[in-house]
């Protein structure tokens, strides 16, 4: 109980203290006109309520991400917890913002120009392939996914649900950003916040009244709970497991969205960094509830791996049956149809927006302008061609790579960011020093995971010198780059 009450504070007190930092050290300035204001196109480049903002920005990088990360991530213990807590407020939160508030000041630009005005064309190219990846794979899995829900929960056939979902994706891509994603997001971040609020408020409750135990963060809980250690090691696999609520490379394709819509850069901290912090309070609720509900982490991993018996069936409990279980016995009726919202609706809100960031960010690549509808449709075309066909096939084996594509996305625009404050004159440590954390667990993750997660499945000593000789050799770099700069000057 103390943990978590103290985890949430923390959270919203980094919001209101490092938030407020971060933004004056970027130098956020209200008299400064936004993208929305001198490039206003009616399609891309709207101003738009910076509550709306708020709430398109946080359904964009959440969806499930906090909440079936946040659940995988709770059977490696409360350890857990530290990440979502301090990962969220230093490395996320700063991410999310600097991301979102480069873009504003760069004409509302995609990560893969901004990367290549700070870190080369090399590098651009780099990004441009790691983003379009990362963008068409959450858009197909997000397709998928949903589909196969409705599928078992109705009576019509997968095949119509994958065509429903994905006409809805091709209006959301195609039309005016304020029609569709403008006009129904704020429901579905209701539906969210509810479920959310409602499992941390049971778990409070619970825990104030004795009905519900809450495992405590203490120095013997400070270890590995995984029932598969050997393939599941605490450094670098939790890192990568829990990316939403502590820190996400997807979260950089979408802030650019946002930043095209927003209209005052003061409103870049609640927009940018604080809709982070929200989705670290979401993290953190499920990653507890996930524990308490299975009587601790133990209880947790003996689930997932043995299962339990639900309606006389031995099941292995997957995040989704973890959520609906919890919801169902914590929200009553109310939590059961919410549950069934949020596991169906919440990706369907990330989906949509990744396929729009991608036509964007081709679109940027291939300079064409996005105002008329048909240049909408030579780049949204054959995006929906290819990802009709990747819904055909097995895609498990391409999103095992999914996660350490998402956090070396992160990595890289942590240096972008780190270049731009070089290149300004500024101290870098706020940005170089995650990145080079980042980095370290990104190569460590590439020789130690199993080859079934994209890795080489090598002994943790290799990966631990490989990751943080490689990790130092790009700290000493930009430390270099930075006091060459300064002797020029």
């Amino acid at each position: 109980m103390i943990t978590f009450c103290l985890s949430i504070l923390l959270l919203v007190a980094g919001y209101f203290v490092y938030g407020k930092f971060v933004d004056r050290f970027f130098g956020a300035d209200p008299s400064r006109k936004t993208p929305a204001e001198t490039m206003e196109d009616d399609v891309d480049y709207k101003p738009m309520p910076t509550w709306k903002v708020f709430v398109i920005q946080f359904l964009n990088i959440a969806g499930l991400g906090p909440i079936f990360g946040a659940i995988m991530g709770a059977a490696y213990g409360p350890v857990a917890y530290l990440w979502i807590v301090f990962g969220c407020i230093f490395m996320g939160a700063v991410h999310d913002y600097f991301s979102g508030m480069l873009s504003i000041r760069n004409a509302g630009e995609n990560m893969p120009d901004l990367t290549g005005k700070y870190l080369g064309k090399g590098m651009k190219n780099v990004m441009m392939v790691l983003v379009s990846f990362l963008l068409l794979a959450v858009g197909v899995s997000f397709v998928t996914g949903p589909a196969d829900l409705m599928e078992s929960l109705t009576n019509l056939d997968k095949t119509w649900w994958l065509y429903i979902i994905f006409l809805y994706y091709i209006l959301a891509t195609l039309l005016p950003i304020d029609k569709i994603i403008g006009s129904i997001y704020p429901f579905m971040g209701a539906a969210l916040l509810f479920m959310a609020f409602g499992v941390g408020g049971a778990l409070i409750v619970g825990g104030l009244t004795g009905n519900i135990t809450l495992q405590e963060l203490t120095p013997d809980a400070i270890r590995n709970f995984h029932a598969n250690p050997q393939d599941n090691i605490l450094i670098p696999m939790l890192f990568i497991v829990i990316s939403c609520g502590a820190i996400s490379g997807f979260h950089s394709t979408q802030s650019p969205l946002m930043a095209r819509c927003i209209k005052n850069e003061k409103y870049g901290r609640p927009v940018f960094y604080g809709a982070m912090i929200a989705e670290g309070i979401v993290a953190m609720i499920w990653a507890t509830a996930a524990i308490a509900y299975f009587g601790g982490a133990e209880g947790l991993n003996n689930a997932m791996t043995n299962g339990i018996e639900i309606d006389g069936v031995l099941t292995k409990v997957t995040p989704a049956i973890a959520v609906d279980m919890i919801c169902k016995s914590w929200l009553g009726k109310v939590g059961a149809i919410i549950a069934v919202v949020g596991v169906v609706v919440c990706p369907i809100t990330s989906g949509d927006t990744a396929f729009r960031s991608l036509r964007l960010t081709l679109a940027d690549f291939f300079k064409s302008d996005q105002k008329k509808i048909g240049r909408r449709l030579v780049i949204s075309i054959p995006i929906f061609i290819v990802a009709y066909f990747c819904c055909m096939m097995d895609f498990s084996t391409i999103w095992n790579y999914v996660g350490i594509c998402n956090q070396a996305l992160a990595m890289l625009i942590l240096w972008t960011v780190s270049a731009y404050l070089i290149k300004e004159g500024k101290p870098h440590w706020i940005t170089s020093i995650p990145a080079t954390f980042l980095t370290f667990i990104c190569f460590s993750y590439f020789m130690v995971a199993p080859y079934i997660s994209g890795g080489l499945h090598l002994t943790p000593v290799i990966g631990y010198i490989t990751g943080g000789v490689i990790a130092l050799a790009a700290f000493v770099f930009c430390l270099v780059k930075a006091r060459n700069l300064k002797v020029r000057k």
